[in-house]
């Protein structure tokens, strides 16, 4: 059976109903802190190490603003999660015709690449100012975290949000335990929730607090996560679950803003208090903290940042396998999909070293930023139209006044990553040879505002449209019909003298009875059977013959037709081939039994053959 949930491997497998009292809250908790680790990202600490040095504690409220905007963001990402049981990427399928899925598809894996991008930069940095590791080796490292979060996932996903959790700790202790270090002015702070007016280059790192706070991937990822829980889909099991949802969100993410917050205030207290006002380079920070207050701090700093990086590649590559079967439905494995993300992230940052050295990464981790900024409005729009609609939200559509506070959050985003952009490409074209500007970048920016206003247009003037349209995941159930008596003349049976052969011949012989003509498959694997095929005359090549031999006589002794059959080198094709040459009508096989790990060593025959053959595989195990 196909599996068309979001996150399949982890739909409804966190359990709510066997709970009560507090024990059915804390069932609920957990998809928010793994969204939290997007907030706590080494692009935030960029940012919010820029706001604090320069200009000490004056943006404590554009962190606290960001912070109540990315709270509405994420509750609509969970009700849409939790009502409608779809992620936001595939209610954006739904929507949508498939030739704006594309672009979609394309843009939202960009900006996964992006964010990824961050994270293994800030984790290599880690590393690098906590053992000396070079940068290069630092990067390579991170591509070992699609074997962790593959082991995560098979462990459940408790165990996947136990590790999450157990990161965001080690980084709010080691900030916590910092600014008991550096000491800050609880006055100052306080009144650094003061709003103010912002110009200059406060307005350009406010831009960027609210770029780097509110990123587009969470808020797909959130709609996923809150489906890990199996709820009752009553009106009042739905309640519940966006009750406890709001919490666990709610405490969440102001533990994100609290980690951010303490970013900035050691800024403002390590360094523009001291007179240091261009910090902006996270290993700078580090190095200041060291000349500073010594040893403890910049320890910590870089414990912190490695705990920030490794939760949130991990939560970065979850999101780009929902952005991947929502958009497009496409599923491949999950070792895979999650290498090709991690490897499209590291990609640019490896070369980027070779080319460019380890200075030119700064740049790469804004340009990061700036990618994100881009997609942003393609997940917001999309999102606030949905959870908007009462035909399709039914009682749980957001109220008039939750409406005007997201679409203000909407356009106050959009128009300031707007900002951000414009401004990135003006300093661009102040380069020499910018000719790739105006011929690549400005003609693409150009089709996605095209885009975007699509995206903005289309669910309001499609709306009677879609209220009629059925939404199905993969069509209607068709008509059975009559169903007439399938006999087989013609079975492959492929055998490979284990104690699993018994079972895959009685199967066979049970399909096709004393009638149908059976055809013994055996492969040949040996390293001389690759090389010299039907030639090889090696001792297992004869053994091989003697033993179809016998399955054939003891066959016929039963009173049934059989043929042996030797093919040589790679199984799966030589099996294809020996069933279509010879017209079989059905092939019956048995499964070895491999998982995880032995599959990808060892591969799967089964797998191997059904690509390559038209006609019934019947599989035994």
């Amino acid at each position: 059976m196909a599996k068309t949930e979001s996150l399949s491997e982890v739909h409804q497998s966190v359990n709510t109903d066997k709970r009560k009292g507090w024990r059915r809250i804390l069932a609920f908790i957990g998809p928010a802190y793994l969204i939290s680790v997007g907030y706590m990202d080494p692009g935030n600490w960029a940012t919010d190490l820029a706001g604090g040095s320069k200009f000490g504690y004056q943006l404590i409220w554009v962190l606290l603003m960001s912070n109540l905007i990315a709270l509405l963001l994420q509750s609509l990402s969970a009700r849409l999660g939790i009502v409608r049981g779809l992620d936001l990427a595939q209610a954006s399928k739904q929507a949508y015709p498939r030739w704006a899925n594309i672009p979609l598809f394309a843009l939202a894996q960009t900006a996964i690449i992006a964010c990824d991008l961050a994270e293994i930069i800030g984790m290599a940095i880690g590393l690098q100012l906590l053992f000396g590791l070079p940068l290069i080796w630092g990067i390579s490292i991170t591509i070992f975290d699609t074997i962790l979060l593959l082991f995560l996932l098979n462990k459940g996903m408790r165990a996947m949000e136990g590790f999450i959790v157990s990161m965001v700790f080690i980084v709010g202790i080691s900030f916590l335990v910092e600014m008991f270090i550096v000491e800050p002015s609880l006055k100052e702070v306080a009144k650094g929730f003061e709003p103010s007016i912002l110009n200059g280059d406060a307005l350009y790192i406010a831009i960027g607090i609210i770029g780097a706070t509110v990123m587009p991937h969470n808020l797909y990822l959130h709609s996923s996560l809150v489906q890990t829980r199996k709820i009752e889909r009553s009106n009042q099991g739905i309640k519940e679950a966006l009750k406890f949802n709001l919490i666990d969100t709610t405490v969440a993410l102001n533990l994100a803003f609290f980690v951010n917050a303490a970013i900035l205030i050691l800024a403002a207290a390590a360094f523009y208090k001291n007179g240091l006002h261009e910090v902006a380079e996270i290993q700078d920070a580090h190095k200041l903290l060291s000349n500073i207050f010594g040893s403890v701090a910049p320890a910590l700093f870089a414990i912190a940042l490695i705990a920030a990086g490794q939760s949130s590649t991990v939560t970065g590559t979850l999101a780009g396998q929902i952005i991947m079967e929502g958009h497009i439905n496409l599923r491949i494995q999950p070792w895979l999909r999650r290498l090709i993300t991690r490897l499209l992230a590291i990609i640019p940052a490896f070369f980027t070293i070779l080319h460019y050295g380890d200075d030119a990464l700064g740049g790469l981790l804004v340009l990061s930023q700036v990618v994100l900024s881009l997609q942003l409005g393609f997940a917001i729009i999309p999102l606030i139209h949905f959870t908007s609609d009462k035909k399709l939200m039914k009682d749980f559509a957001i109220k008039p006044w939750v409406k005007v506070l997201a679409w203000t959050s909407a356009i106050v985003i959009i128009a300031l990553n707007v900002k951000l952009v414009i401004e990135e490409i003006s300093g661009w074209t102040k380069e020499a040879n910018n000719w790739w500007i105006y011929a690549i970048v400005i003609p693409a920016l150009i089709l996605i505002v095209l885009l975007l206003l699509y995206v903005f247009f289309h669910p309001l003037l499609e709306q009677k449209k879609n209220a009629s349209r059925k939404i199905v995941p993969h069509g209607d159930a068709l008509d059975i019909g009559k169903i007439d008596k399938i006999t087989y003349k013609k079975i492959g049976i492929a055998v490979d003298f284990s104690k699993n052969d018994r079972n895959t011949i009685r199967h066979a012989l049970i399909q096709g009875g004393k009638d149908a003509h059976y055809y013994l498959i055996h492969i040949v694997e040996t390293a001389a059977a690759r090389y010299l095929g039907k030639e090889v005359m090696d001792h297992e090549t004869q053994s091989d013959a003697v033993n179809l031999e016998r399955y054939k006589t003891n066959l016929e002794n039963l009173g049934y037709d059989a043929t042996p059959f030797i093919g040589f080198g790679n199984t799966g094709k030589a099996i294809a081939d020996i069933s279509n040459r010879n017209g079989m009508e059905l092939l019956v096989m048995g499964a070895h039994g491999h998982k995880g790990l032995k599959d990808l060593v060892f591969g799967t025959t089964v797998d191997s053959v059904r690509h390559k053959v038209n006609i019934p595989v019947l599989i035994i195990r």
